[in-house]
């Protein structure tokens, strides 16, 4: 098997968060600005954000109103709708990007790559053959061909399509 070593991130990982009332998921849940925070779709107990420190162009997180730190703190039905929303952003992701596939998951505690370990989210994170390439291992840069407003609009209208 092959290591693809992703030096770019240690900088966000490393680098001090601000510090909100309850988690930076809980603010953004808060906020009435969906757009300044890249919220592309609210449901009842959920909500989808593009991520504002992406691995590729799409990536969306899917996260639970209700702060908790694993599944056992959410109800079935949270849960539950926690996955339809992510299904529904994977169907949106393929409708407007067209990604030959997806990495999606959780990452429970720091040691397995949480970064806000204390508000679970899923990740969805489309991949395109030969999506990572030498501006990532040489230049330690990622390239995100659309800008994240202009994306979150796109997606957010084909959300409310769906609806």
């Amino acid at each position: 098997m092959e290591s693809l070593h992703a030096p770019w991130r240690i900088e966000y990982i490393l680098a001090p968060k601000k510090k909100f009332d309850g988690s930076l998921f809980t603010h953004i849940a808060q906020s009435g600005d969906d757009v300044e925070n890249l919220v592309i779709a609210r449901d009842r107990t959920c909500y989808a954000v593009l991520n504002r420190y992406p691995y590729n162009g799409g990536h969306i997180m899917v996260v639970p109103y209700k702060q908790a730190a694993d599944l056992n703190g959410l109800t079935d039905d949270e849960v539950t709708d926690l996955w339809r929303l992510a299904r529904r952003c994977m169907n949106v992701l393929t409708q407007e990007m067209k990604p030959e596939g997806f990495n999606v998951g959780i990452n429970f505690g720091r040691v397995s790559g949480a970064g806000i370990e204390e508000h679970l989210h899923i990740h969805i994170v489309p991949r395109w053959f030969g999506d990572t390439n030498f501006m990532a291992v040489i230049a330690n840069t990622s390239v995100v061909p659309q800008a994240l407003i202009e994306l979150g609009n796109q997606l957010r209208a084909a959300l409310a399509a769906q609806s």
